[in-house]
């Protein structure tokens, strides 16, 4: 690339539908408001938005999709003349009863959901990988975490860094990227975000494109 820069950084998004006691899932807003909210505030060159993609809040419902994205992301990579091309996964979940925004650092292979997903399903202390092992195995995002945390509390969002996913959708999915991630070269990341009622529209969209560009800076 030489005087052109460093390679370009395709960003993949994924948030949730909405679920169990959870009537709009701001997730979704957000995932779907991604790309015309980054046209308007203009992105940095090199960051690509690529798929913008709302999951079923179910985990075997959920993967379906989820592995289509990332399969259908390699093949592009796969497809390009150059190899310089870089990947990241960015999913967003809900946590209803949160104060803050949460970006977590690890998924454990185990699925305890606290009630059914949105296909009825109710699994408890199973392997999400039975592949991977005991429920005990952590899987961890190779970006740096808490490095990203304190860059965006110095601008001003109220965020911290976590080691809980918890045992439902959101570490399910995010457990799969993970593994998927590590596989194919790419990177995978999760955060939790509020509800609107606890931090508004606004202020989400704003963190979710300051998000982006961080985890662009960071890639390298």
């Amino acid at each position: 690339m030489g005087s052109e820069g460093p390679p370009a950084v395709t960003v993949h998004v994924t948030g949730f539908k909405k679920f169990h006691g959870v009537s709009e899932n701001p997730t979704e807003t957000i995932v779907s408001s991604l790309k015309e909210y980054m046209k308007k505030n203009s992105m940095p060159k090199g960051l690509i938005l690529g798929s913008c993609t709302i999951l079923e809040t179910a985990g075997q419902g959920a993967v379906a999709t989820l592995y289509q994205t990332l399969q259908s992301a390699i093949s592009d990579k796969d497809s390009e003349s150059s190899s310089s091309k870089r990947i990241i996964w960015l999913h967003f979940g809900v946590n209803s009863g949160a104060i803050r925004f949460a970006i977590e650092q690890q998924a454990v292979n185990e699925a305890t959901f606290r009630c059914p997903d949105e296909m009825g399903w109710k699994p408890q202390k199973v392997p999400i990988i039975p592949a991977d092992g005991e429920i005990s195995r952590v899987r961890k995002t190779s970006l740096p975490v808490e490095d990203m945390t304190k860059t965006l509390v110095k601008k001003g969002y109220e965020v911290i860094s976590s080691d809980d996913a918890g045992r439902f959708v959101c570490n399910y999915v995010y457990y799969h990227s993970l593994r998927f991630a590590e596989q194919n070269g790419t990177k995978s990341l999760f955060v939790h975000v509020p509800l609107f009622l606890t931090i508004d529209k606004e202020t989400q969209m704003q963190f979710a494109a300051s998000l982006l560009e961080e985890v662009w800076t960071r890639f390298w």
